[in-house]
């Protein structure tokens, strides 16, 4: 019997990973899909179609950085896209992961002016537009000037604030596709009066999208609310989502119209991708060996359960066609230091509880993952919460590091607390079951953390006020508080044509270090436009010495035309990250936050647990803006998804110990506060340790083995998990302590005075 079922264990084992395995390496039968190699890059990383539009019209710097926020909220459905403004009118867009123009400018749609007009019956026929058999399609009867002139239009793009695709289900009825459409303050007053009179004539809206009729509306009630649906579009969402996709994009501040549209390379060389992976890999490695040589057996279940997360994130990537930038490649790291994490966290258990010699290695393997179940769940659920609400709130770098955050979290649970349970105890079945085997915890000597307290205090907020003088002086020396890149602070774009074709390797090995020497610049990203031999720089903003000297260098290494503007043409671009993105991501972190603290509180009963919590954040985001500003360390799109790595490692460490002095207010009744918190904190600094370590290596190999962009982006990332450990093991419990201990004084003293 125990020989079949371990033959059984086996066969699961493989069923669970082979398939996955051929899927990730080979796609599906006949379709090729969920194969790793066609997962779906972003422009850094395999490039795209960018769109360049300009304005009709003069526009102010306001009116400009408007233009560029709706474009932004225009191309959100496209993961990873960038839109920045470009000299004084106008607007690039540069969509990821695609290669054909034209498909996507059909998908944009045309960016011209909305109009709502009020249409009305005279002599049978419809006053505003008629049918025009050249273009076969309705087109305006009359001048637009005159039909504004009689007060026909009722609002314009200005007055609309959003316009959504939805399902819309009536009772007993077929769901219909309708848009959701909201006004301003500005609109909603003219909108009412209009659908009143329409609603008792009997009268229609009629919808025109520069120029051309788009949807006629019938007013089944006046809408004076500012807010409707327009129905009547089918029972499929296609027209629903173009109708709310040209109302959005007419709600520009001006007319646009398209210039250029070209299909461009990657920021980042084949180089650049092959040595990340591989760097990837060496952690992996390094991280494998590491959980067997700590963990024994239930170390090889952890990394069969690893390489069964790996494969489903992949596969889910792929699957749902999400597009995967060096953002979203932070969200993966995170969340594998997690699912890491969270086996450390369940074996821990097991250790401790094979030390009572009761226990059996199958009743230790189950009271590790009953006992570690609420830990698991608070560090995972807190941090789902904040992807959720960065996903929903946030835009750009922001959201496609919350869609993978959230998908990796999930899958980390499953692999976790599902995974590698099962394989664990088909291992044990399979004759695994020598205590040697999994290893007992040692008893250790509880540490005096809280006497430290003060040191800990002194330590952080040294390194803090290091940070904040150099922001200081910076801003002083008029350096910049931070090193911010072309993402925050936008700079100049290049286009150069030359008279050949060059790889984007051979482009960093022969062309970026003349530009860096010619201009004194440190980051140069070039973007080739394919078949053709123009390449495209974006630098920080060059002055026209350091243009000059640019021209000095081409002319002199590749023998070009520099007077000649077809052959260097040089523009100033904005940031690709607005004021208005910061601000989402603000309020989105804000958000995120305030649910972190509620979820905290709720959970642990205890208000105290939760501000502590936020405090360590708040530490630990302090510590690394301070080695942002002593390194200098380029401030660029990685910037954001770096800081919300590292609130969500720090909040996932911190829960651990907080779940242990919660466990053990209830066994250690007749301790001193003191050494409660004292011996929680060293019951779990093993696991504090190791989850560090686990998560650093992972970075290091990036680190090492990767380009300067990667490091950019990697180094602060160490210095986040540094500074997250410390503050969980050093910080939190201690602020929890001293907030704890004024509470139950000022009980007491409430007492005394009663």
């Amino acid at each position: 019997m125990k020989i079949l079922k371990r033959i059984l264990v086996v066969l699961i084992i493989m069923l669970l990973i082979t398939p996955l395995g051929y899927v990730v390496i080979n796609g599906l039968p006949n379709s090729g899909k969920g194969k790793a190699e066609n997962i779906k890059l972003g422009l850094d990383l395999a490039g795209g179609v960018s769109i360049t539009y300009q304005t009709k019209e003069d526009v102010t710097s306001q009116e400009l950085s408007d233009i560029v926020y709706k474009m932004q909220q225009r191309v959100s459905d496209y993961d990873g896209a960038q839109v920045y403004a470009e000299g004084d009118n106008r607007v690039t867009i540069e969509i990821p992961g695609v290669d054909n123009a034209t498909e996507v400018l059909e998908e944009l749609g045309k960016p011209g002016a909305i109009y709502f007009m009020l249409e009305y019956t005279k002599d049978g026929k419809t006053a505003n537009y008629k049918y025009d058999k050249d273009k076969q399609k309705y087109v305006l009867a009359r001048d637009l000037e005159d039909i504004i002139a009689d007060g026909e239009i009722i609002i314009t793009g200005n007055d609309i604030k959003s316009a959504d695709a939805k399902f819309y289900q009536q009772q007993y009825k077929e769901p219909q596709g309708v848009v959701d459409f909201g006004l301003k303050e500005s609109g909603t007053k003219a909108f009412g009066d209009a659908t009143t009179l329409a609603y008792t004539k009997g009268w229609s809206i009629g919808i025109y999208y520069d120029g051309e009729l788009i949807s006629v509306a019938g007013v089944s009630e006046p809408i004076t609310t500012g807010s409707g649906i327009i129905s009547g579009l089918g029972n499929d969402l296609t027209r629903a989502k173009s109708l709310a996709t040209n109302i959005r994009i007419g709600a520009l501040p001006v007319e646009l119209e398209e210039i250029t549209s070209q299909v461009v390379g990657a920021s980042l060389g084949q180089e650049a991708i092959k040595t990340s992976l591989l760097g990837g890999a060496i952690g992996l490695v390094f991280l494998f060996i590491f959980m067997i040589v700590v963990y024994r057996v239930p170390g090889v279940a952890a990394d069969i359960a690893l390489v069964v997360y790996i494969g489903l994130m992949l596969l889910i990537l792929n699957v749902y066609n999400l597009t995967l930038t060096l953002p979203g490649i932070a969200g993966i790291v995170l969340s594998i230091g997690m699912a890491v994490d969270a086996n450390v966290i369940i074996f821990s258990r097991i250790k401790e509880e094979l030390a009572d010699e009761e226990n059996t290695i199958r009743t230790a393997i189950k009271n590790g993952y009953k006992k570690a179940l609420s830990a698991i769940i608070d560090g995972n659920v807190t941090t789902l919460l904040a992807a959720i609400v960065l996903g929903i709130l946030g835009s750009g770098p922001v959201r496609g590091f919350a869609i993978t955050l959230g998908v990796g979290i999930v899958l980390s649970m499953v692999s976790s607390l599902l995974v590698s349970r099962w394989v664990l105890l088909g291992m044990y079945h399979m004759g695994y079951d020598k205590e040697v085997m999994y290893g007992v915890a040692k008893e250790r000597k509880s540490i005096n953390f809280l006497g430290k307290r003060k040191i800990c205090f002194g330590i952080s907020g040294a390194v803090i006020a290091v940070g904040l003088g150099f922001m200081v002086v910076n801003g002083a020396m008029g350096k910049g508080v931070f090193n911010f890149g072309l993402d925050f602070s936008g700079g100049a774009s290049t286009s150069v044509t030359f008279d050949k074709e060059y790889t984007l390797d051979e482009v960093e090995d022969t062309i970026i270090p003349v530009i860096k020497e010619a201009t004194g610049v440190t980051n140069v990203i070039p973007q080739i436009v394919k078949e053709s031999n123009t390449i495209v720089f974006k630098t920080q903003s060059l002055s026209g010495e350091q243009r000059n000297a640019l021209n000095a260098a081409l002319e002199k290494e590749f023998g070009l035309d520099t007077d000649d503007q077809n052959v260097v043409s040089y523009n100033n671009i904005s940031a690709t990250i607005s004021n208005e993105m910061r601000r989402d991501a603000i309020i989105a972190v804000s958000v995120a936050t305030v649910l972190m603290l509620i979820y905290i509180w709720i959970r642990f009963r205890d208000v105290k647990f939760a501000v502590s919590a936020i405090i360590a954040l708040v530490h630990d985001v302090l510590v690394v803006l301070a080695f942002y500003a002593v390194s200098r360390t380029s401030v660029g799109n990685t910037f954001i998804a770096c800081v919300l790595t590292i609130l969500g490692y720090s909040i996932n460490a911190t829960i651990v110990i907080f779940d242990r002095i919660r466990e053990n207010m209830e066994v250690m009744k007749k301790q001193t506060l003191t050494e409660l918190v004292n011996n929680s904190i060293t019951s779990t600094l093993t696991r504090s340790i190791y989850t560090s370590v686990t998560t650093f290596i992972m970075v290091l190999f990036l680190f090492i083995v990767g380009v300067d962009s990667i490091r950019e982006f990697t180094s602060p990332i160490m210095v986040g998990i540094i500074a997250g450990g410390f503050s969980s093991v050093c910080i939190s419990g201690a602020l929890w302590f001293i907030m704890k201990r004024a509470s139950i004084r000022r009980m007491l003293k409430e007492v005394e005075e009663e």
